[in-house]
């Protein structure tokens, strides 16, 4: 009987080590594969042959395993050439799936990690290797295209609305408060940044604005807005994504003193917050401003996940391996929402060229008019995602988590 390889590849997310145990644990109960190996830092790992046997793992291991957030396995940022210019690095790939027999790979990622299914796919295909290449969803940005939402993204909206709630108490208890601004990732979509609609007091919503950036940031509407709501209210909430960009389409908080971009070419970006804040501090409507940056908290905070999301994540790992069962290769596991009065899910295959290096926006239609903030159809998209409260294992009050990756 043969084998099959696992791994996992770009930013982590609560919810992306479910994906593993639900193709484990499919390939237990159909018994299609003898071996389901893990590699340990993505393609960059298994390039360098350092790969785990994942069937001999204990029961309980895989369970606590399962409810572990961030990358497990390990991750990286991988970008393989064009296979046209050189294809050495698929060459030896493809001679370390020989070796242990491996029949299919799995890959979990976003964009850029679709795109190296895409490309094992097809260079598959054009040498005659039988190897079935399986994309598996994953990124709390909620950005790949054709999949209703991604596995990760359920998890870091509910803890994104639940910090939102939390710090609009905090930063409005005095007689004289100020502005408070929520920095979220969301390099090109602002799925993040909107989740934080989903907060709300007296079933009143706490943010003021939302700032997306599917819509271009005007500084002069921007201060208007901010200055009028603060005369009226005395308090003001504001929420940023990361990726908000000028009618230019330059990125507010390029670090352009860095020039740091990853392997796919992405620049770092972080500082939105700030950027608004100078703004405000700038204009003279109040010295008493705050800034909070996420930062990666939105990735691996599993103590406020969604169940739903764990679950779906675990489902999108079984389908996964069923779809290679069925002899397809070159495709991610797709997340079709059932219509109903009652929210269910079902899986689909999505062909990998098709979300590889492609975004998903937010609708305008679920955007307001004013450009600064959702409405009803994000929160009636949005709210059922976040259902569900997870049960993790404790050891000593804490959280118990496991890891293969160190």
């Amino acid at each position: 009987m043969c084998n099959c390889l696992i791994a996992q590849s770009g930013g982590p997310t609560s919810v992306i080590n479910s994906s593993v145990v639900g193709l484990v644990d499919e390939n237990t109960k159909l018994n299609i594969f003898n071996t389901v190996y893990g590699g340990l830092n993505g393609i960059e790992g298994i390039l360098n042959e350092n790969i785990i046997n994942l069937s001999i793992c204990d029961k309980n291991v895989l369970e606590t395993f399962k409810l572990t957030p961030s990358s497990g396995l390990g991750s990286c940022r991988y970008k393989m050439k064009d296979y046209n210019n050189d294809e050495s690095e698929y060459i030896k790939i493809f001679d370390i799936f020989h070796k242990l027999d491996i029949k299919a790979f799995f890959y979990i990622g976003g964009n850029d990690s679709m795109d190296t299914v895409s490309k094992l796919s097809k260079y598959a295909e054009i040498k005659n290797l039988d190897v079935k290449i399986m994309g598996i969803p994953k990124t709390i940005d909620n950005d790949l295209p054709i999949t209703d939402h991604t596995p990760g993204f359920g998890s870091a909206a509910k803890f994104i609305s639940t910090v939102a709630l939390e710090t609009y108490l905090d930063s409005s208890v005095y007689i004289n408060n100020g502005i408070f601004i929520l920095e979220t990732m969301g390099r090109d979509a602002g799925w993040l940044a909107a989740s934080a609609s989903l907060a709300k007091l007296n079933n009143k919503p706490i943010a003021d604005f939302i700032y997306l950036p599917e819509i271009a940031f005007n500084a002069d509407t921007f201060i208007n807005d901010v200055s009028e709501k603060f005369k009226k209210q005395n308090h003001v909430y504001i929420v940023a994504s990361e990726g908000l960009k000028d009618n230019s389409g330059n990125f507010l908080s390029t670090l352009q003193s860095t020039g740091c971009h990853d392997n796919f070419g992405h620049a770092q970006l972080g500082g939105v917050g700030n950027y608004l804040r100078n703004l405000i501090l700038d204009n003279n409507i109040t010295t008493r401003v705050k800034s909070l940056e996420l930062g990666v908290l939105q990735r691996c905070a599993m103590h406020v996940s969604s169940s739903i999301d764990v679950e779906e994540a675990y489902a999108s790992g079984a389908a996964a391996l069923r779809f290679a069962k069925d002899g397809i290769s070159g495709y991610m596991v797709g997340i079709k929402r059932i219509d109903g009065s009652t929210y269910s899910t079902e899986t689909f295959p999505i062909k990998a060229s098709t979300v590889a290096n492609n975004v998903k926006y937010i609708p305008r239609d679920w955007i307001n008019k004013e450009g600064n903030g959702v409405n009803e159809l994000f929160y009636t998209y949005a709210n059922p995602l976040i259902s569900g409260n997870v049960e993790l294992i404790y050891n000593n009050c804490i959280p118990s988590y496991h890891i293969f990756n160190k």
